[in-house]
This record gives C-alpha cells, structure tokens and sequence, in this order.
C-alpha cells in the first residue's frame, strides 16, 4: 500500500480554465504555461489536458523533450532559451521554439549547424530587469536573426509585466509603453500578458496570451481567489487520518509542544508534512478539511504527519480523508497563513505525492 498522501488533478478544470482565458482574450492564441512540472500538478497530465491550446511554454528543454515523448505535437516555447550550443540541434528536431534573450544566445544561434530551421522570440526588457534585450538593441537583434539561415521567419518578440499581480497601473503602463515603442516597425506577433494580464489589462493581450497560474484555477491577485475569479481549481491535496489521540487538558502536542489542550481534546494525526510540501510555517489553527468541515492544526507541522484537532467533529476515524487544500480550501487561503504566494505552494509539493489524473 502507497504511503497516503496524493494530489489529485481535475482534468475538465484545467479544460474549464481553459475556455475562461480564451473568453477572456477572444482574439489571442494562447500559450499554456507548464513549466515547474504544470506548477506541481504533473507536466504530461496537464499537457493532455490543455492539449487545445495553440502552445505550451516550459523552461527547460528535458520538459519539452517529455511533451514530445508523450506524443503532444503542439508548438513548444522554451521560455529561457537554450542554455548551451549542443542543446540547439536537439530544439530544432524536435520543433521547438527558441526564445533568445542575451548576445551570448544569439551568438549561440549564428554558430549553430542545425538540422532545421528554428523559430525564435526575442524576450524584451521594458523594466523587470532579469532577462531580456534593452528596448535600443531589438532592431539591431531582429536584423541579425533575420539574416540567419538556421531562423526560421520573422522573429516574435515578447515582454514579460512585473507588476500586473499588484494591479501596479504606473509600472504596467510603462512597460507597455515601453513594449509598443521597441516594436514599433516590427514584423513578427507579439506576446505580453500572464495572468495577472490577462485578467486585469485588456491593452496587453496582442497576438498571444501566456496564461499560467489562472490555467490550474489559482488566482494571482494577493487578496483573490480563483474561484472568486470564476475559475476551478484543478488540485485537491489529500491525505488521511493514520491515528486518534485523545489529549488531556493541559497536554502538549507535537514538537516543540506549541499546542496546549485547553479542554480535554480529540486529535487526528494525518500522514503529511513538509517532506511532502505542506509548508512547516503554517501556524496552528491553519484549517483543513476533514469529513467537509474544517478543522484547525494543532502544533507544528512535522516532516511527515500534522496533528488535527477533530474535538468538534465526533465520528473521525482512522482512514477518513484530510484535505489539505482545493476546490473547498483554496490553496490561496492556505499560502496566506503560510507567509508564501500559492505558486509555490503549487510547484513545492514533492515526488514523495502521488499525483492521478481524473
């Protein structure tokens, strides 16, 4: 028998999600962003779920090698490009398309021997300062990748917003602004939007939206949660009840002996713990879920079990389901208390959880 722990995945919500930011930028392709393992709910699940969509997104090529391995043709983006020369020829057979942000990439490119020719995107820094060409120096990279033979086509060129989850309507418009002068007279589509763009900021959808976060039901405003947003959440993280502990009054539970009893007290012990991603921050009283009802930690979170105190619930039982988060515990409350955004809560749940498909 499998250890208890399990993340399941709701493949008609990410098909739900799906539809919603089409709705939402009815005149955009979208490209679904899977990197980080679908931000912890399984790379191939999820890209045969968002099979529909015009693209996926990943960071790293090993991702895109698995899409294809699964036998998904649709048009993968590397996000940070290529990391090295001899990962060039293995993009261009399997159909990838580069995203080429430092001299030292497209120097990459211009020494490169490639079986086909490669699509590409130039990533433009109009104010995140992490990864991307100076507004200044797009013309003169756009010439030099349309004079390469191992290019296929017009260069895209996209951005990436910085503060679009703050609602930061200064930072969000100069970077358009920025985004728009530096393309100016430009062939090739242009793509801007994440989620929080998506959602907030009709004027940056252009050609292609990149939808991540909002995809899995998870909102990215602080405050805000997917389903308030109309969206469904596609993870539920269960465990079980291993055990009961009928604790006196007074009593301490769990390291450190945080929690005290104040009147004598039912507790569940669950199989989970930061081994698996449930975060240690998380304080006592954090609710979870335990026959639909919520119910408070008691004590610190351990490497493998939480303590639950169940005294308002009669009736738990060894076996009885614990969730952790999901549709009736958003995942957004849960990294709240946690001091962390639901992104990495998300992408944190580790290999020790199975992860099933429904």
């Amino acid at each position: 028998m499998t250890r208890a722990p399990r993340a399941l995945v709701d493949s008609g919500a990410l098909k739900f999600n799906l539809a919603a930011v089409r709705r939402q930028a009815p005149g955009a392709r979208v490209m679904a962003v899977i990197k980080a393992n679908a931000y912890g709910h399984g790379l191939v699940g999820v890209g045969r779920a968002l099979a529909d969509a015009d693209a996926f997104a990943v960071a790293r090529i090993e991702e895109a090698v698995a899409l294809r391995e699964a036998g998904l043709g649709n048009r993968i983006v590397l996000l940070e490009g290529v990391f090295e020369p001899g990962q060039l020829p293995l993009a261009a057979s399997l159909g990838l398309d580069v995203v080429v942000h430092s001299r030292e990439q497209l120097e990459m490119l211009e020494a490169a021997a490639l079986p086909r020719a490669v699509e590409t995107w130039v990533k433009i820094d109009t104010g995140m300062n992490r990864l991307g060409f100076r507004p200044e120096d797009v013309s003169q990279v756009t010439r030099r990748l349309a004079g390469n033979p191992g290019v296929a086509g017009p260069p895209r060129l996209m951005t990436h917003l910085a503060c679009a989850d703050e609602r930061d309507a200064g930072t969000t418009d100069r970077q358009l602004q920025g985004f728009t002068a530096a393309v100016s007279g430009q062939p090739g589509e242009r793509s801007v939007a994440n989620s929080a763009g998506l959602l907030w900021r009709p004027d940056s959808h252009a050609d292609w939206v990149r939808p991540g976060i909002m995809l899995y039901g998870v909102s990215p405003f602080a405050g805000q949660t997917g389903i308030q947003l109309g969206l469904r959440p596609a993870m539920q993280l269960l465990s079980r009840v291993i055990a009961l502990r009928d604790v006196r009054r007074g009593e301490r539970v769990g390291y450190g002996g945080t929690w005290t009893a104040q009147a004598d007290s039912r507790v569940a012990i669950a199989a989970i713990g930061y081994g698996d991603g449930y975060p240690r921050s998380l304080p006592s009283g954090t609710p979870v879920m335990v026959r639909d009802h919520r119910a408070p930690l008691a004590g610190r979170v351990s490497m493998d079990m939480i303590a639950v105190d169940v005294t308002a619930l009669p009736g738990v039982c060894v076996g009885d389901a614990v969730v952790l988060w999901g549709q009736q515990l958003p995942v957004e409350e849960v990294a709240s208390l946690a001091g962390t955004i639901p992104y990495e809560l998300l992408c944190g749940v580790t290999q020790r959880v199975g992860v099933t498909n429904v």
